[in-house]
């Protein structure tokens, strides 16, 4: 049995941060219903195309394990389907603009006086105050909550971060919001809003950077690379490159081959109960007598030449050597792998972290799995739907109409043609 069993879902999101949540939520078990446009669906399905006529990667790996039905809203007999999939699901997820549900006739009263146990769950850009109706993408809500302004290296730039914490990473939020109003709604019987803005979510996951503002009040930030570098600070967190953020010194350093392969590098951390190890594996046993460096507080004036010299024994030996070495000592350390290699690990394959399934028009193609293990709740990743491929087997089985009701909705044109290619 999965986790979230006979737990239905309307999914009316589209791009990325609402799918995220939605496909999530599907990969728990929940039957995710995916509302698109006639004829068009979701956006990605035709963005980035690698292949001609085939829905892109952007799309079906952000959209496994759901079923989908086309339907146009504003067609009267859609929106009657659309009063009856409300009746009928447990929670209605949207990542529209602000507005756009009131505009459709849905405001929050409306869906509450169909559905008063429906939870309605929504991604935003901002939360209430002045930007509230903006429109967000990826970059601009790490831009806005604080991710780009601490990530890069002093003397560039600000830099956003190739993990999509501002979608993505607000898509995992709503999805735990939906659970706990699920969870509520066990012992209360009543529905709720909840709602998941990306500038929270991103500044949520930056949380590290909020302590070191407040700390920055205080006094310097020690561990900062400026600091041993004798760089005063400003008023506000500074970018720190590869400064580690947890308070334990670590810089990414070069190994074996770096001079060709971008991705030979390790991230070293020397952390303080392992410093004579450390001093050990690097040649350098006289530093941990030597008051300089023997105390964690003394090396931090000195990480530069610390981090010089680790680097001068991490670039004899590539970087899974070096992984090894370290991991045989209790020094905390991490090969940089590539998208490549983690395509290719066996261990991610065997875990279900990185799966390939079979697509009726692309053929196999590798996608994420969830990365959420449960014991007595297994997941098995399945394919993302064709446009349209359920319409009619949801209309008949989860709103009950019978052959005559169903013909009059496909006469309407309000489910359009469904893709057909998966039956064949």
């Amino acid at each position: 049995m999965t986790a979230l069993d006979g737990v239905r879902i309307l999914d009316f999101t589209h791009v990325q941060s609402g799918p995220t949540c939605t496909q999530l939520l599907a990969w728990l078990g929940a039957d995710v219903i995916k509302v698109e446009r006639p004829g068009v669906g979701d956006i990605t399905r035709g963005q980035l195309r690698d292949l001609p006529d085939a829905d892109s990667l952007y799309f079906t790996m952000l959209n496994s394990n759901k079923r989908s039905l086309t339907l146009d809203t504003k067609n009267p007999e859609g929106k009657k389907v659309l009063e009856k999939l409300i009746g009928s699901c447990d929670v209605m997820v949207e990542n529209f603009a602000p507005g756009a549900l009131d505009r459709m006739g849905f405001s929050w009263d409306r869906i509450q006086e169909i559905n008063p146990r429906i939870i309605l769950a929504s991604i935003k850009g901002f939360g209430p105050g002045p930007y509230e109706d903006c429109k967000v993408y990826e970059n601009v809500a790490q831009c806005t909550g604080g991710a780009a302004s601490t990530t890069g290296f002093r003397d560039g730039p600000p830099l956003v971060t190739g993990a999509q914490i501002g979608d993505s990473g607000t898509g995992l939020h709503l999805a735990l919001g939906i659970v706990a109003a699920l969870y509520h709604r066990t012992n209360t019987g009543r529905g709720q809003r909840v709602t998941a803005a990306m500038q929270d979510g991103v500044l949520n996951l930056c949380r590290v950077k909020l302590r070191d503002q407040q700390r920055l009040e205080h006094g310097p930030l020690k561990e900062y690379s400026q600091y041993g570098e004798g760089v005063p600070f400003d008023d506000t967190v500074p970018r720190a490159g590869n400064d580690s953020g947890g308070g334990q010194p670590g810089w990414i350093l070069k190994c074996k081959g770096w001079e060709t392969d971008p991705n030979a590098y390790v991230y070293f951390i020397t952390q303080a109960p392992v410093w004579e190890k450390i001093c050990d594996v690097i040649g350098k046993p006289e530093w941990k007598s030597d008051p300089d460096y023997a105390t964690a507080p003394a090396r931090l004036p000195r990480l530069k030449e610390v981090f010089d010299t680790i680097e001068a024994w991490t670039m004899t030996k590539d970087k899974f050597e070096v992984m090894e070495i370290c991991n045989a000592n209790d020094i905390p350390c991490g090969p940089i792998l590539s998208m490549k290699e983690l395509a290719e690990e066996p261990s991610l394959r065997a875990t279900g972290t990185v799966v390939e399934v079979d697509h009726p028009t692309r053929g196999k193609y590798l996608t994420v799995g969830n990365p959420i293990k449960l014991s007595d709740s297994p997941t098995e990743v399945v394919r993302s739907p064709l446009l349209g491929e359920h319409s009619e087997e949801i209309l008949r089985g989860v709103l009950g109409f019978d052959d005559e009701t169903l013909e009059q909705v496909r006469s309407s044109g309000a489910i359009g043609e469904a893709r057909r290619e998966a039956a064949e």
